[in-house]
């Protein structure tokens, strides 16, 4: 297993990490993801420690909550062989105070995560979603404060606006708080919008993607191709509605790229997508994920070997895409280009 700098921070991160939303599923999209128990899940996170993967990725609102109760049962007794990644600020009631990232909601959901993972610290806390209604000051205000007290080690932002970043950043600096250090975002070869402003404020900034959805929500798995519709037992059925939408022409077109690529490597579908993406700049760890043992030693076998340049180069043609207003110009500039190393 390869290991990472988390961005600009000094905590050293596996380049591919679980995620756990599978993990006590419950509910119309997590529990179409997987159902696991505290046993299959023990059986899940030795597979990875085994394999190197020590950082374990969830959120309080997978489940209402059953992904962390299961991952504490899953790790405990070996807390100090992982690392601990969640989320929170997404709704977890009907209330007022049940959602969001002010300091008190904030304070009240680093407390509950500890009680249900069974530890007295978060190796990485990330705010799930931007709450326009709490003021910036607050919410790193807070973070200074649950890291001074060493319930959190690190802090960082998932499906957040590049603005609001850069101006969270510029506040840790005023104040001398803690800056952020990474961006949970969706990534894949048919998802590359996180490309177009997130990707170069990454580099700039010193802020490391961790991806999720690297398969493209179920889609880049081999299962479906031209003449193969999704499958009758696929999740896709259940969880297409929350997927970013993708044209069928350009589904098609990376997958006949990917198969290709599979074809010469002797690799599956998925471990070339996701090998790809361990060649993108900024790119710290791809969150991995499965229902079952065979899913996940599939996903393992993404690492130990790599691309070639004329197959990354093929594979970034079949999924290119013209970026939004007003990136398009900038493309083609040093720092944005393609080709450019990872950020460790």
């Amino acid at each position: 297993m390869e290991y990472r700098q988390l961005g600009a921070s000094g905590l050293r991160v596996p380049v591919l990490s679980f995620g756990t939303g599978t993990f006590g599923g419950t509910g119309p999209l997590f529990g179409a993801w997987g159902r696991s128990d505290a046993t299959e899940a023990r059986r899940l996170v030795d597979i990875c420690l085994d394999a190197g993967v020590t950082l374990f990725d969830t959120a309080d609102v997978y489940s209402n909550g059953a992904s962390e109760d299961v991952l504490g049962a899953a790790i405990r007794g070996r807390r100090d062989a992982v690392l601990l990644s969640t989320k929170t600020g997404l709704p977890m009631g009907d209330g007022p105070q049940d959602w969001g990232a002010s300091r008190a909601r904030l304070i009240d959901a680093v407390e509950a995560a500890l009680r249900r993972l069974g530890t007295d610290h978060i190796d990485l806390l990330q705010l799930h979603a931007f709450d326009a209604g709490t003021p910036t000051e607050e919410l790193m205000g807070t973070l200074d404060r649950l890291i001074a007290a060493g319930k959190v080690r690190y802090a960082g932002v998932s499906n957040y606006p590049g603005w609001q970043v850069m101006k969270a950043q510029a506040l840790a600096d005023r104040h001398g708080w803690p800056r952020l250090v990474a961006h949970q975002v969706y990534y894949s070869l048919i998802g590359r919008a996180y490309e177009a402003d997130l990707m170069p404020l990454g580099r700039d900034q010193g802020i490391g993607a961790l991806v999720y959805s690297p398969l493209g929500w179920g889609r880049l798995t081999g299962r479906i191709g031209r003449g193969r519709p999704i499958p009758a037992g696929s999740r896709l059925h259940e969880t297409e509605q929350f997927a970013p939408p993708v044209a069928e022409d350009h589904l098609y077109r990376v997958i006949d790229a990917l198969e290709a690529v599979a074809a010469e490597t002797g690799r599956s579908v998925p471990q070339v997508a996701i090998n790809w993406l361990l060649h993108r700049p900024t790119v710290s760890s791809v969150i991995i994920g499965a229902r079952d043992e065979a899913q996940l030693r599939d996903n393992l076998g993404a690492v130990g070997w790599a691309l070639t340049p004329a197959q990354i180069a093929a594979l970034d043609e079949a999924s290119d895409v013209l970026p939004p207003y007003p990136h398009t110009p900038y493309r083609q500039q040093e720092g944005f280009a393609r080709l450019a190393p990872p950020l460790v």
